[in-house]
């Protein structure tokens, strides 16, 4: 667990905490390549050492069991079927290739080229025979226009999925649901009522609205706090050399060091302050955190690897 994603779970766990609210760990881990033996365990052991804990989780169960998205195969091809029973979703036959190609934008959004509707109005007899060639994605068919909502650090937004995605995979050809469909399933599934995140998944929450509202779920309230970034700019990254949680522990870095570090960064104390979460709950603020992205080479971040031994 680099930085990065340390500072946001931390900001996730004071903005349930200091709310009164339950906190619910979920594993997303249908990526399956990415997942790799004992990572799920080393996560989980790194947020304990940093003073974060949970109320549900695969390591506590709870009413909402199975939490991880590996588990829950069951959920996600019930809410498809649903969809397409609704008429929300369609087969998809293009390639990667095909698309980009197609594409007259080819880096419109976060998930790469805008989808020009290819596979939207096919006939029957035109699926069935591309059926015999090719196992199909699923995609939702999205309305025009821009799908607005309020964020609880960016205030109003809106995202024209229409125009900037297109239609968007729900399912991919090997019967693994994609994360916008997974995530939705999952934060109604698990009464989920507030959702912080990083700011890079901003532009994902109007296509997760669309989803909600197909299926008929409460939609949750949500929060993008900025990301931590390299010293170029870009997100936090290997690349960056930065030292990840585990790694400062290894060295001998107190857990009060780099909690304080983080919270420093997100504005709730003052640099070089060492101090737990839960020592944060009382005073925390969602609105003292900066609505700019906290740079790897500020020094409250970029000393720590320089601490081995503080205790």
């Amino acid at each position: 667990m680099h930085l990065g994603n340390a500072r946001t779970a931390l900001l996730a766990w004071l903005d349930a905490r200091s709310r009164g609210g339950a906190v619910v760990m979920r594993v997303e881990d249908l990526d399956g390549p990415r997942v790799r033996p004992g990572l799920e365990a080393r996560i989980l052991e790194e947020l304990r050492w940093l003073g974060l804990d949970w109320d549900e989780g695969p390591d506590r169960g709870g009413p909402h069991a199975p939490y991880r998205q590996s588990e829950r195969g069951g959920a996600y091809a019930e809410a498809l079927e649903r969809l397409r029973a609704q008429g929300f979703v369609y087969p998809c036959f293009c390639s990667r290739a095909e698309i980009a190609q197609a594409s007259q934008a080819p880096h419109a959004s976060d998930e790469g080229p805008r989808y020009p509707g290819t596979c939207r109005d096919l006939s029957p007899a035109e699926r069935e025979a591309r059926r015999a060639r090719r196992p199909p994605a699923w995609r939702f068919r999205v309305p025009e226009g821009p799908v607005p909502f309020r964020d609880r650090i960016h205030g109003e937004c809106s995202f024209d999925v229409a125009a900037t995605v297109g239609d968007f995979v729900v399912a991919r050809a090997d019967g693994v649901p994609a994360y916008q469909l997974a995530v939705v399933v999952d934060d109604a599934a698990m009464e989920v009522t507030d959702v912080l995140r990083g700011d890079d998944l901003l532009p994902s929450t109007s296509r997760q609205l669309l989803l909600h509202r197909a299926l008929g779920l409460r939609e949750p309230a949500f929060a993008h706090v900025p990301l931590v970034v390299g010293p170029d700019g870009e997100r936090l990254a290997k690349r960056h050399g930065a030292a990840s949680v585990g790694d400062l522990r290894d060295r001998g870095v107190a857990p009060e060091t780099v909690t304080g570090c983080l919270a420093a960064s997100a504005g709730l104390v003052p640099a070089g302050t060492r101090v737990m979460p839960a020592e944060l709950v009382a005073s925390f603020r969602l609105d003292a955190v900066p609505r700019t992205p906290a740079r790897l080479e500020a020094p409250l971040v970029a000393a720590l690897p320089l601490l081995p031994r503080i205790q």
